[in-house]
């Protein structure tokens, strides 16, 4: 599937740090992972319905800026991002909007990626659909049940009478392999109970072996797309897609698991659930989380429908370096809200800098340039405090005369705002 359009990135002089980050999965700081001079990241893409909103931009931006300082520190990226295009919620507004599913799927990617582009995000090195990888994550569904990790479940409403769907048994996946529940481990059982119906799970589905255990095919019903596979006609689950696909292009262990913190329970959990199951090795190194994104008062979400669109803000004329300074004011694991008067100061930021860069230094004397690039490195490199970065590129702005072209690099390279 076609990705967008990288931007340039400055070279900048000497290495920055390879940056810790903080691991969800235990719940402190670690050095990022990068084995060989290589760094190997997945995150989780869109469904692609109602893109791209400020909390998707929100997570895309800030691994991004992993990627950045990866790369500032040396290192190769293989990133790799996935595009769930048939599901549940896409189906659901196609039928309510009278559009043909896939139509509606591929008019959005091309907004998303158009927003990609003008938020100067990298793009992933592998962009893959999920209806381009069907068979593959079916031969994987019928692995699973074949080694005991995947059982079927009566379905009075399948197209085909007898045709079953195929569930995932976390009871034996937490028996006979080393994967434990290191990211759910910290809700209680209500909270995930909760979240597992909130997010695309059926703790109420008869026949299921445990309320937890989720879906790996649904089998084919009336008036829904489905494929021929080996474990029938059908279509996958929404964590083993993710699973399958990572392993596919990072390999069978790989650095960083990537998306908002939405998905930290039940999919991250369950996507590296299904691939310890299939591999026998632990999915990702590391796993982080986006925080979330509120507008007027409340979370921004499909569902609610409060959402501040990336597109609609172009079309307004808004600088979408702007757009990204807002963002990159907060820490990208915390939650905050979207505001007016706030995109009105990133405006004035953003000229402020630009004005301040473009004054040209007779002297070419570049130290006060050298001495903030190593604070952005320093500050960045700390589980990307991006509000600290930005703090810093002030206070040069407020005592700065004139710039050598450093600092317009170094904002461009390592924070993805160009001056």
């Amino acid at each position: 599937m076609k990705s967008w359009n990288r931007p340039d990135v400055p070279t900048l002089p000497g290495r920055g740090p390879i940056p810790q980050l903080f691991d969800d999965s235990r719940g402190h700081k670690v050095a990022s992972p990068g084995t060989d001079g290589r760094a190997g990241i997945y995150v989780c893409g869109i469904t692609p319905y109602d893109a791209t909103h400020i909390g998707h931009a929100s997570t895309y931006v800030a691994f991004d800026g992993f990627q950045r300082l990866w790369l500032d520190a040396g290192l190769d990226v293989d990133y790799v991002q996935n595009v769930t295009d048939v599901d549940d919620p896409l189906l659901e507004r196609a039928a309510a909007t009278g559009v043909d599913w896939s139509a509606l799927a591929a008019s959005q990617v091309d907004l998303f990626r158009a927003d990609m582009t003008a938020l100067r995000v990298l793009p992933p090195r592998d962009y893959v659909a999920v209806t381009d990888a069907i068979t593959p994550i079916a031969d994987a569904v019928g692995r699973l049940v074949d080694e005991g990790y995947g059982y079927f479940v009566e379905t009075p409403d399948a197209r085909v009478p007898g045709a079953r769907d195929i569930y995932f048994d976390s009871t034996a996946a937490a028996e006979r392999t080393s994967w434990h529940l290191g990211l759910e481990s910290r809700l209680d059982t209500l909270s995930m109970d909760a979240f597992f119906a909130e997010r695309g799970g059926d703790p109420d589905r008869a026949g299921k072996r445990h309320r937890l255990d989720p879906l790996l095919w649904r089998t084919a019903r009336e008036g829904e797309p489905s494929w021929p596979s080996i474990v029938g006609e059908g279509r996958p689950g929404w964590h083993i897609e993710c699973s399958v696909i990572a392993l596919q292009h990072l390999g069978p262990h790989f650095g960083l698991q990537g998306g908002g913190s939405d998905l930290v329970f039940p999919h991250h959990e369950f996507s590296a659930a299904h691939a310890t199951a299939l591999t026998g090795e632990p999915f990702a190194d590391a796993y982080a989380h986006a925080g979330m994104v509120a507008y007027e008062g409340e979370k921004m979400s499909k569902s609610l429908g409060n959402l501040v669109l990336v597109s609609r803000l172009r079309a307004a004329g808004v600088d979408p370096s702007a757009v990204r300074l807002v963002i990159l004011g907060h820490h990208y694991r915390a939650d905050w809200e979207w505001t007016d008067a706030e995109l009105a100061d990133a405006i004035d930021r953003l000229e402020s800098w630009r004005s301040a860069a473009a004054v040209p230094s007779a002297s070419g004397d570049q130290v006060e340039e050298l001495e903030l690039l190593d604070e952005l490195r320093r500050v960045l490199s700390d589980d990307l405090d991006t509000p600290a970065a930005l703090a810093a590129v002030d206070a040069w702005v407020s005592r700065a005369s004139a710039s050598g072209g450093l600092v317009a690099k170094a904002v461009d390279a390592l924070l993805g705002v160009q001056l």
